[in-house]
């Protein structure tokens, strides 16, 4: 197994003064409560979880930023002359999925799919070497399957680096044979639903008591797609602030306090 590494109004109040500060303080925590409401809902309701794998399992990219990544894809295209397929907006995307779900698209039969995506499924099984295990994932993973929820994985990424990722971390026996990632057929990428439905098919799961955790908006849109419970996963503020803008109910930074509720199920 390989381990990775307040204004002062005491004086003269002043009623309106002091109601408007109340709120300030109460509805931030309101907002959380309810947040944390909802978490625990999807959490104690879910019979099968569908995980995504970069990010909610671990950080694939870590030892490379995958920003890099995606700046080698759109140069490579550009080599090929094919730079003109993406948009301003796919051009400066950090995902490195966005300039080979464009290709597949508009040149769905064209070699060069088939090329851009094998480049790119070497660069996922070099970086399983120094991928960082998200913190509280594999315990999370373990209990979900000591309790008898069953897992999958649902991911754009090629399922011979999720594969290998699992097996360093002998996460393997939770999930297989359930890991559905990237196909042949591009146009299949999040957010299309593909992936779930195949996870949803093989479990014999109804998408209600099923749970979707990712951590992009794509993962939000395909378990939207596919009627499926979705909680977020942010590492930081910023993917917090682009999941809820597109929608998500309940975001955690931390898997810990999934991982408390699952414990208790026990």
């Amino acid at each position: 197994m390989v381990r990775r590494p307040l204004g002062n109004h005491l004086l003269r109040p002043h009623t309106h003064l002091v109601t408007s500060d109340a709120e300030k303080e109460t509805a931030p925590v309101a907002d959380e409560t309810e947040e944390h409401r909802k978490m625990t809902e999807l959490v104690r309701g879910a019979r099968h979880v569908l995980f995504d794998f970069d990010g909610p399992i671990c950080r694939l990219f870590a030892g490379r930023p995958a920003h890099t990544i995606a700046r080698e894809q759109v140069e490579w295209l550009d080599a090929q002359g094919l730079g003109d397929v993406l948009t301003e907006k796919e051009r400066g995307d950090d995902d490195p999925h966005a300039a080979l779900r464009s290709l597949g698209l508009q040149r769905p039969d064209s070699d060069l799919v088939e090329e851009m995506e094998r480049r790119l499924s070497e660069q996922e099984l070099w970086a399983v070497r120094s991928a960082w295990p998200t913190e509280h994932a594999d315990p999370l993973i373990r209990t979900w399957a000591a309790v008898g929820v069953r897992l999958a994985v649902t991911t754009n990424n090629s399922p011979r680096a999720v594969r290998r990722y699992l097996s360093d971390r002998d996460l393997s026996g939770c999930f297989e044979p359930h890991i559905y990632g990237r196909t042949a057929d591009l146009t299949r990428l999040k957010p299309d639903p593909y992936c779930l439905h195949r996870a949803l098919n093989a479990l014999g799961a109804a998408p209600a008591g099923a749970l979707m955790i990712g951590d992009t908006a794509t993962d939000l849109l395909a378990a939207r797609a596919a009627d499926v419970p979705f909680l977020g996963y942010a590492r930081n503020e910023r993917k917090a602030g682009l999941l809820r803008a597109a929608g998500a109910e309940a975001v955690v930074s931390s898997l810990e306090p999934v991982l408390d509720l699952v414990r208790k199920r026990r």
